[in-house]
């Protein structure tokens, strides 16, 4: 390739153009005057480098760097003189700007000089609502705020006050009261927006049972905070002093047996007499009605003319078992005997009295226990009954006096108890004694 040395006149400047179109390039020299137009900032200063020395200012080629105050930013902070004669971008210092600030959500903020340099803005919350992150923000020099927008959260608990319940009383008869109250209402101190109100335990105009009952409300705001209260419900019971079941005699009481209207019954075990008062009821001043109740021995009467005014006295009140035998020597008569001795517990809870009719007329004895009846009323019995004089039978009566079961040879105390035990009355009479805690061995 050759080489061309090229030189321009002294007040002229050299300058090299290339061309797409040409392999070739153009060379033109230029006068040494300005090209572009001074630049003049604002706010800034400016710096220059020619590509001739001091004396050729704004000549195409030249580089300045722009410098703007504190405040303000250059739109480029270095420009070149073109071949256009124009400067290759704008070079303006203009004042430094962050972007607009969001408002948080349930609050605001306040600035000192909007969204320009150095502005400082104030974040603040409504009322209920708590500041959550940087309270201020500055706007610095590179347009970015000093700090994040904060968030307004609620933390503040819902306020909620329970009802002020009384010591209740049952009612008569019963162990519960019924109790009522007005539903509390809660307060928000953030957007008032609430959640229904949570009753923990029974609700109002419910009957609560005898004792102390805490119960609570609870209540959520819109951010998931509790508000909370507590109260207790008390129901108290009126008890009289406790009553006891008489000796040989039954108890049946209805409600809690001693609480304010509680009635109680008595009954006496077959063979006994219930003397004072039948029922007796817990009175509002914890006193019973009636009198003390008692159950004495039955007094058999064996002095009756007749055998039928012998068993009228046992009448809905002991069950019959007639034993007869001709002599006291019989076999079956002894064997009978020697047997229920051994289940004496069994026949009393049973309500059996065992009458023994031995012999025959005249020289025949009757016996109730340790009562003896006269030959002429056990002959009398023995008629009564169609029980033969010289055989050994046995005889069954229920309490209403009826002819139940006849055994011609001895039994055991177990089929005996098995026969009696199968009675609809004697059904009704073990639920009593099983409630009663009454049992026996055989």
């Amino acid at each position: 390739r050759a080489q061309t040395k090229l030189k321009c006149s002294p007040h002229t400047s050299l300058s090299v153009f290339y061309s797409s179109e040409t392999p070739f390039a153009s060379f033109c020299c230029f006068l040494g005057t300005p090209w572009c137009a001074p630049i003049k900032i604002k706010h800034g200063d400016v710096s220059c480098r020619t590509p001739r020395g001091e004396h050729y200012r704004n000549v195409m080629g030249t580089r300045c760097k722009i410098r703007c105050k504190q405040g303000y930013e250059a739109q480029s902070s270095e420009v070149v003189c073109m071949a256009s004669k124009h400067w290759s971008s704008n070079y303006a210092c203009r004042e430094i700007r962050c972007p607009k600030l969001d408002m948080p959500i349930n609050g605001g903020y306040k600035c000192s000089d909007g969204s320009y340099f150095n502005s400082r803005c104030e974040f603040f919350c409504s009322p209920g609502f708590t500041l959550k992150g940087q309270k201020t923000a500055t706007c610095r020099y590179n347009t970015v705020w000093s700090a994040g927008v904060p968030t307004c959260v609620d933390i503040d608990p819902p306020k909620i006050k329970c009802p002020n319940v009384k010591d209740k009383w049952a009612e008569p008869g019963k162990l519960t009261a019924r109790v009522t109250w007005d539903t509390p209402e809660g307060v928000d101190t953030a957007d008032g927006i609430l959640t229904d109100v949570i009753l923990k335990g029974k609700p109002s105009k419910s009957d609560f049972p005898e004792g102390l009952h805490k119960m609570s409300y609870t209540v959520f705001d819109r951010a998931g905070n509790k508000g909370s209260c507590r109260f207790t419900v008390r129901v108290r019971v009126r008890r009289c002093s406790p009553l006891f079941p008489p000796d040989n005699g039954y108890m049946k009481c209805d409600s809690d047996k001693d609480n304010y209207g509680a009635t109680c019954e008595f009954t006496c075990t077959g063979g006994s007499e219930l003397r004072g008062s039948a029922a007796r009821v817990c009175q509002y001043g914890l006193t019973w009605s009636g009198t003390d109740t008692t159950c004495a021995p039955m007094n058999i009467n064996v002095g009756v003319r007749t055998a039928a005014a012998l068993l009228d006295q046992f009448y809905e009140k002991r069950r019959l078992l007639v034993i007869s035998a001709p002599t006291a020597a019989n076999h079956n008569y002894r064997f009978q005997m020697t047997n229920l001795q051994q289940a004496q517990c069994g026949l009393d809870l049973r309500h059996v009295t065992v009458i023994e009719l031995v012999g025959t007329y005249p020289a025949q004895v009757g016996r109730i226990r340790h009562n003896l009846l006269s030959p002429g009323l056990a002959l009398q019995l023995r008629l009564l009954l169609r029980i033969p004089q010289r055989s050994f039978q046995m005889v069954l009566v229920d309490k209403q006096g009826i002819d139940k079961q006849r055994y011609p040879f001895p039994i055991t105390a177990a089929e005996l108890f098995t026969t009696i035990d199968t009675f609809p009355l004697r059904k009704d009479e073990m639920v009593v004694q099983q409630e009663a805690g009454q049992t026996c061995q055989s």
